[in-house]
């Protein structure tokens, strides 16, 4: 039965399910799709699926063109398609979980989302079907949550490693990113069992360019937290010594740079406004609170975490001070954020720290207004807020500019020229020459 599987992944006759149509499902969906598999996306949001139908991308680094290359009507060997039906699974061999896992304001991890995909796909399991999570999570998902759900059905007789097959393959995607695309990044896979692992390895290298097996699907599961907890932790140091910096009245961008030079035992972090995206400020979460049920703090990420999500106040006491010099108070003054995206040169803006900056601007009374190339409005929580023009005219009229997201399209020259104060905390003024007496750094 096992090798009725391999055979047809091996011959790419195996039809692929993508469960999630976001920034993670969609490039593996195309991925699998271009190297010559029949895929079919499901996802609940309506307009996700006329779009993927239609050839129409709303993601910045898929091209339209790219979709309809894809579609039935123009493709003769690999498809993608999309649907917001489960009981398309009834025919498919493998399926693959690519859904968001929040955490909430207490820092909890959300696990409805993976809960309820896993339990629709169980109504379609079958004999010879893998079951693929990539959503990141904490160790011992796999086996404490997908599993039971599998092999707990009523319409069989299943059993995992036997059967049916379960895996897990951590997501990796860097949007945005030219370099490392999700076929030029290596893919971790961990199986429940050394055969789940050998067909998901299989599925993946005919898609992937290198592929890396570990020993177990907790491990995998932990490769991911491990990532993105390195990151935060260090974001959460270099954001320390930027505060540290000021304090002594050095540039801590000079001072990182100098530092980058030692050819071995140093790699530089940036500081910023503070953590954004669904990745590097949610991952870590999940780590401490499974250490939190087995009676364990995880305290450096308690601590990088503190330092990070504290940055946001520091940036707006830093306007305050740039104020305070001109004797202007904060309350009443006209603030210009630049960027709301999370990061460069790319729409979104998902646990953007320019989102917090503009909730404690306009508590303290201060008029807030927005520019972003790359989001044309907002809505987030208790305000709603339309991206203004930049031009002489509406730069003249701010007290403080605050560069926020670092976006590739802005003429940071023609800003400062312009502004009359400016707060940068991605350091892009740094090549600039002129008039940078109106720059402050982070």
């Amino acid at each position: 039965m096992n090798s009725n599987l391999k055979t047809k992944i091996s011959t790419k006759t195996a039809k692929i399910s993508v469960i999630g149509a976001g920034y993670v499902g969609l490039p593996l969906a195309i991925a699998f799709a271009s190297n010559g598999f029949s895929v079919n996306i499901v996802d609940n949001d309506n307009n996700k699926v006329r779009k993927i139908n239609s050839g129409e991308s709303y993601i910045g680094d898929i091209t339209s063109e790219s979709l309809r290359q894809l579609s039935p009507k123009e493709s003769k060997s690999g498809t993608l398609t999309a649907t917001t039906h489960y009981s398309s699974l009834v025919d498919s061999d493998c399926v693959i979980i690519c859904v968001p896992t929040p955490v909430s304001k207490t820092k909890d991890p959300d696990m409805s989302f993976i809960i309820s995909s896993a339990q629709s796909i169980s109504q379609y399991i079958h004999d010879d079907m893998i079951i693929i999570l990539e959503s990141t999570t904490y160790p011992g998902t796999t086996e404490e949550l997908i599993v039971p759900l599998m092999e707990n059905v009523g319409h069989g007789d299943f059993v995992v490693g036997k059967n049916i097959h379960v895996a897990f393959s951590p997501e990796r995607i860097d949007p945005n990113n030219e370099i490392w695309t999700v076929t030029d990044t290596p893919k971790v896979i961990g199986g429940i069992t050394y055969e789940c692992s050998e067909i998901a390895k299989l599925l993946y290298e005919s898609a992937i360019n290198t592929v890396i097996p570990v020993s177990s699907t907790r491990v995998a599961e932990m490769v991911k937290l491990l990532e993105n907890t390195y990151r935060a932790t260090n974001i959460g140091l270099v954001n320390e010594i930027a505060i540290m910096c000021d304090r002594l009245d050095i540039d801590v961008w000079e001072v990182i740079n100098a530092a980058a030079t030692k050819p071995f035992g140093f790699t530089p972090f940036y500081p910023g406004p503070g953590l954004g995206g669904h990745c590097i400020p949610v991952d870590p979460q999940f780590l401490a609170w499974k250490l939190k049920t087995l009676n364990y703090n995880a305290r450096f990420i308690q601590l990088a975490t503190e330092i990070n999500t504290s940055m946001p106040n520091y940036v707006v006491e830093k306007v305050q001070k740039i104020l305070n010099r001109k004797k202007m108070p904060l309350n009443g003054s006209n603030i210009l954020i630049l960027g709301i995206a999370y990061k460069p040169d790319v729409p979104d803006f998902r646990e953007s720290p320019s989102l917090d900056i503009i909730d404690i601007l306009t508590e303290q009374g201060a008029n807030i207004s927005y520019n972003d190339p790359l989001i044309e409005q907002i809505s987030y929580e208790h305000f709603n807020m339309t991206s203004i023009p930049l031009n002489k005219k509406t730069l003249s009229q701010f007290d403080c500019a605050v560069i926020a997201t670092d976006h590739s399209d802005y003429d940071w020259e023609f800003i400062v020229q312009h502004s009359d104060s400016i707060l940068d905390t991605r350091n892009a003024t740094r090549n600039l020459r002129t008039r940078i007496d109106k720059v402050e750094k982070l």
